[in-house]
């Protein structure tokens, strides 16, 4: 067996990791990885052949070439080598988690800290428990500061990223209806969200809060978290900030101590509020500038299907279909409620992991919609067709489907939302427009 030092020797030779064998990087160290339909041993030669020095593997049978370096168990050894880097590290280490913007939240305070600091942060949304090993073991030397996000559907799961990662800093960005079916219910999201106070209160470390969150704030009590960092509208809080203006896009002053600042910034979605004052807030208590602060978030572009705004011909669309739950589509569509604009077109699609609730959260959306003024409400998915016959709208199965009529029923001068479940696949409609 080989043991993690005599691993981390070799990391440090060929410091570069891969999981995947079709995307092997000359010269890195590939990890087998298993999965429920694949077994990542069986790909170990030809990672090798591939260009990659050395592969992990965890069975007799695939570690017959000398470069087949065998452990117990290829995904352990993978967040233990992590782990181990991670003790190398001596810099400071932020985690975010959170049911709804994690990943918006996450950019904007790297683009933040990068103003002062040499920042890596999480790629993409790699904040499972194969993404954060991978986000830790690409810190190199050169990297003044970390910004590891953290994603969870069910208990104890935030808690082992912590033992990985051993964050000096947390943030929760909020605690929503995410994950029900997981977590066991929203007080099981509670929980496993609270992870994170559990392990940086047991740090002595501070927690950056949202002070206008009452379930944060009673989850940091909870938790015994000794040291906070306040943001939101009160000017008690460390960091006060007013939303000035979210039409078309945010406009945000703020005070921290004797700084300062007024930003203009391309965020849609008065719900991204709380995201920008929690990096300004980071930015703040880790010395950047006031401008530099600024700056970075006005700078900041949504993308991957996040809050973006998208101009088709003269439509207007804003496209939320990385994700849904019934916290952030509420949210989605109360902003879109809300703006000033006529003429709106709403395309919706299920929502997913809802477990024991989604029968009953899709209502709840669908009672919403009654509210909203529209010219055309579009349901894709089985969840909404249970209730399409409450509302007057168009139902369709699949996005597909609704991508179809849509392409022969243009749309023209219309204002338009777009979002659903990573499942449902609603980007498709907003290619047809």
């Amino acid at each position: 067996m080989t043991s993690i030092e005599e691993l981390y020797a070799l990391f440090l030779q060929h410091p570069q990791v891969c999981t995947d064998s079709r995307a092997i990087i000359p010269g890195s160290i590939f990890f087998a990885l298993k999965g429920p339909s694949f077994n990542g041993n069986t790909f170990a030669e030809q990672a090798l052949s591939l260009g990659a020095a050395y592969a992990v593997v965890d069975e007799d049978a695939y570690a017959k070439n000398p470069r087949c370096l065998l452990v117990k168990d290829g995904l352990a050894a993978l967040q233990q080598l992590a782990n181990y880097h991670r003790h190398q590290l001596k810099i400071p280490v932020l985690a975010i988690t959170g049911s709804n913007g994690k990943t918006t939240t996450k950019e904007l305070v790297r683009a933040v800290l990068a103003k002062r600091y040499r920042t890596l942060a999480t790629k993409g949304n790699l904040n499972n428990h194969i993404g954060v090993p991978l986000t830790l073991l690409s810190i190199t030397n050169e990297i003044e500061f970390a910004v590891i996000e953290m994603g969870a559907n069910h208990q104890h799961e935030i808690e082992a990223y912590c033992k990985i990662a051993e964050p000096h800093y947390g943030l929760i960005t909020n605690v929503g209806k995410a994950h029900l079916e997981g977590f066991g219910g929203f007080e099981g999201v509670k929980k496993g969200k609270g992870e994170l106070y559990e392990w940086i209160a047991q740090q002595a470390k501070p927690v950056f809060l949202n002070g206008n969150n009452s379930i944060l704030s009673e989850m940091a009590k909870e938790h015994k978290v000794q040291y906070q960092v306040i943001y939101g509208t009160d000017s008690n809080f460390d960091c006060c900030g007013e939303l000035v203006s979210d039409s078309p896009a945010l406009e945000v002053k703020w005070k921290q101590g004797e700084h300062s600042g007024h930003i203009h910034s391309q965020l849609i979605g008065r719900y991204n509020f709380e995201n920008v004052l929690a990096a300004i807030c980071i930015g703040n208590y880790f010395g950047v500038e006031a401008h530099d602060i600024d700056e970075a978030i006005a700078a900041y572009v949504p993308d991957n299907s996040r809050s973006q705004v998208i101009t088709k011909g003269t439509n207007t669309i804003i496209l939320d279909a990385y994700n849904a739950n019934p916290t952030s589509m509420e949210a989605a569509l109360k902003n879109f409620a809300s703006l000033s604009s006529s003429h709106k077109i709403i395309c919706i699609g299920d929502m997913a992991e809802l477990g024991e609730e989604t029968t009953k959260e899709h209502g709840r959306i669908v009672e919403m919609l009654k509210n909203i003024p529209n010219e055309q409400i579009i349901l894709v998915g089985k969840n909404f067709g249970v209730y399409s016959g409450q509302i007057p709208c168009l139902h369709f199965e699949t996005s597909d489907k609704a991508a179809d009529w849509v392409k022969k029923h243009p749309f023209s001068n219309k204002n338009i939302l777009i979002k659903g479940s990573r499942s449902t696949r609603m980007e498709k409609i907003l290619d047809s427009i």
